[in-house]
């Protein structure tokens, strides 16, 4: 297996600090990039953010559905996507949040965690509401791929509450979720691979999230999050949050060196 990804975090936020960027080319977005929405646009805005970001931060995370929605043209920017940027040295997330069952579960594993995949990554996002077990093929292949997965907790849209904050025995459907993470984590040194995404715009942070784990924290920047609500959230265990933020540095395109200024900016601001 070599070195765990929770290990090969730790080097890489050490390295280049903690920022995680995503790419996100949306419609709006490719447009405001002067780019046409489709495989050809789509391809040209992916190389060029890989170009300006994947040699400056931690983590690059590629929302899948972006590019799914360009069809096999558009998997296949995706595919050298992630080689170019794990190439040039960046872990890359891939966001796709999935979420299954059984030989179902496993396939989805194969396809984003195998080594041998033409769509390996170093982490993907997945959805623990089909029951935590529902996750085991997920984090089987992590810990045999020493790979990363980044499972849901508490995220920051309107209608997460509904499921997340509903009561279970001995508390919170979340809390559930971030106690079993805590437990997959234990004994992991310097941090554990299996992560948990609690998002920057919650507002108050009520569970426990020392789970020996990386925190994903999405929602910096357009969303509204802040470097003070990060450290107001996640206080002790700051040194395991991966700040999250696509449009922030995005928005500075398509240049390269006002994408990459962009990122350095923001890394400075998450690293007080």
């Amino acid at each position: 297996m070599g070195e765990t990804f929770g290990a090969r975090l730790r080097a890489a936020i050490e390295k280049r600090g903690r920022l995680c960027v995503g790419i996100d080319p949306h419609a709006a977005l490719l447009a405001e990039w002067g780019l046409s929405d489709d495989a050809r646009g789509l391809e040209t805005f992916a190389m060029t953010a890989v170009d300006a970001l994947a040699g400056e931060v931690a983590v690059l995370k590629p929302q899948s559905a972006f590019f799914e929605r360009h069809g096999a043209a558009g998997i296949a920017v995706l595919e050298r996507t992630v080689r170019e940027a794990r190439d040039a040295g960046a872990l890359v997330l891939l966001d796709v949040k999935r979420g299954d069952i059984g030989s179902t579960a496993a396939a989805y594993a194969d396809a984003y965690l195998h080594p041998e995949s033409p769509i390996s990554c170093d982490a993907i996002t997945v959805s623990p509401y089909l029951g935590f077990g529902s996750l085991d093929p997920f984090l089987d292949a992590a810990d045999r791929y020493g790979r990363g997965v980044f499972v849901l907790a508490l995220t920051s849209n309107p209608e997460g509450p509904e499921v997340q904050h509903a009561r279970v025995e001995g508390g919170t459907v979340a809390g559930s979720v971030l106690a079993q993470i805590a437990l997959r984590n234990g004994g992991a040194d310097p941090l554990g691979s299996i992560g948990a995404v609690v998002g920057a715009t919650i507002g108050d942070l009520s569970e426990e999230v020392a789970i020996n784990g990386p925190l994903l924290v999405p929602g910096l920047g357009a969303q509204g999050g802040t470097p003070a609500d990060l450290r107001r959230l996640f206080g002790d265990v700051y040194a395991n949050v991966l700040p999250a933020t696509a449009r922030a540095v995005l928005a500075a395109g398509p240049e390269v060196s006002a994408l990459r200024d962009a990122a350095r900016r923001t890394a400075v601001e998450t690293s007080r």
